[in-house]
């Protein structure tokens, strides 16, 4: 199974990241990434939503946290919430666009994303 990024979560994401102060929206943003891979991994593993981080989507980790309200598009705060997102994607897709040889799935027939593979030191 795999959980591609949709529009959805990359807005969760920010609303969650507008909704802390901009000093701890870096970490609270990793945390969330993190999160979803964490869910990721337990429902394919168990079948089951991880009660903890949702269904393994970004949204489904975002909404472990306050949202803020979904400001319009131009909010200067909501901005840079979003870019702090959309360069977190960037940075992993371009640091790693495919999944690993020895992974299981064809690239985007049911690979896992980025933030859900497993590093060779979990082994």
């Amino acid at each position: 199974m795999r959980r591609p990024v949709l529009p959805i979560d990359v807005t969760s994401v920010a609303r969650a990241l507008l909704a802390v102060a901009p000093a701890q929206r870096q970490r609270l943003c990793r945390q969330i990434f993190a999160g979803a891979g964490l869910a990721l991994r337990h429902h394919q593993h168990s079948g089951r939503c991880c009660r903890l981080w949702g269904d393994g989507s970004l949204s489904g980790a975002a909404r472990r946290f306050t949202l803020a309200d979904e400001p319009f598009l131009d909010h200067p705060g909501y901005l840079a919430c979003t870019r702090m997102v959309l360069a977190h994607l960037a940075d992993h897709a371009s640091a790693d666009p495919s999944p690993p040889a020895w992974w299981v799935g064809a690239p985007g027939v049911g690979a896992l994303p980025f933030w859900a593979r497993p590093s060779l030191s979990s082994f």
